[in-house]
């Protein structure tokens, strides 16, 4: 394909991309650099037949003529990344300083909230998304060996996880593990606590979301396997069969390297989403017990009677960073692989 028609080829995507994607990016990374303004107080002088008392409000006109002047609010720079609420560079400095060791440290660090919203936030992604892999590859497996008459069904009830939207799907478990719930109550009666709750303990809720991102994420895996399996070559498989290879060996030395390409594909999909882990935080009411960086962009926005929209720009950003980090080895290894091909 010559340059300019392959040009013409690719400028609907390349402009959606610079006016949904790219500018989007930069209007938020410039927001970042802002802060909100301080609200311009008055005093006010209130007399009464008693005496005369005197009151501090805010001046809403002289604030919102300031708003107007500045829209984005009073620079700030880079301060808002080191901040408290973000990186906190003198915290982690004083936190390491007074750290008696490595674990007086980490515990230090939990108290601050964009490290531990971090800390869940990476657990949440390296352990849910090798679950989904192995899970979903295991359920395309056995599917695919099930006879044709109860093929379809099966596969209908395994893709209903993912037709039930995030939060309905965190909401509905909530209510089973509920001291009230079939859940919840099932353990009281096994563990024979009357007082177990999966709300109440950090690392059970922890280990409760981490289950529903299992269970919500593994037909997406499923159904990509389940597709990819249909294209294995059916020559080889039997070829492989005839020289006595297992199902196992099979799985192993035929299946899989056929379908690595999914399991790349996959691992970005997985990685950039569990990455942004937010709607089970909302459903479970976790968020005393797990917080995420999408929840703290939330709580930014949403959460107070002022909308800190430089903090939620900054944490954003740092979102972004984080996802580019995750997915640059993988994307490096699929480069490196592809130039072997081609060479």
């Amino acid at each position: 394909m010559r340059h300019r028609a392959f040009f013409w080829f690719i400028l609907p995507s390349l402009t959606a991309m610079i006016l949904l994607i790219a500018l989007p990016i930069v209007s938020v990374f410039v927001q970042s650099l802002y802060v909100e303004h301080e609200q311009i107080l008055k005093v006010t002088k209130n007399c009464t037949p008693f005496g005369c008392k005197e009151e501090t409000t805010v001046d809403f006109e002289a604030t919102q003529a300031l708003t107007k002047e500045a829209p984005l609010g009073k620079f700030n720079g880079f301060d808002t990344y080191a901040n408290r609420s973000h990186l906190a560079f003198y915290e982690v400095k004083t936190a390491w300083r007074t750290a008696d060791g490595l674990q007086s440290f980490f515990s230090n660090l939990m108290n601050l909230p964009f490290y531990k919203a971090l800390a869940f936030t990476l657990s949440y992604t390296f352990i849910v998304t090798p679950f989904v892999i192995v899970l979903g590859l295991a359920i395309a497996l056995g599917v695919n060996a099930l006879p044709k008459v109860i093929k379809g069904p099966t596969i209908f009830v395994s893709l209903l996880p993912m037709i039930v939207t995030p939060l309905i799907g965190s909401l509905i478990l909530f209510w089973m593990i509920d001291a009230k719930g079939i859940i919840g109550a099932t353990l009281q009666i096994i563990f024979d606590d009357p007082d177990l709750s999966l709300k109440a303990s950090p690392a059970l809720t922890w280990i409760t979301l981490f289950v529903y991102g299992i269970w919500h994420s593994a037909p997406f895996s499923f159904i990509v396997f389940y597709a990819g399996l249909q294209t294995v070559p059916e020559e080889t498989l039997e070829a492989a069969m005839i020289d006595g290879a297992s199902r196992w060996q099979r799985v192993r030395y035929v299946v899989v390297p056929y379908i690595a390409p999914l399991v790349t594909f996959i691992l970005l999909m997985q990685l950039m989403d569990n990455f942004r882990v937010f709607e089970p935080i909302v459903g479970f009411s976790a968020q005393a017990n797990a917080t995420s960086l999408s929840w703290i962009i939330y709580n930014d926005l949403r959460g107070q009677d002022i909308q800190l929209f430089g903090s939620a720009a900054a944490t954003s950003m740092l979102t972004i960073l984080g996802v580019a980090v995750l997915l640059t080895p993988v994307l490096i290894r699929t480069w490196q692989q592809f130039n072997r091909k081609v060479v």
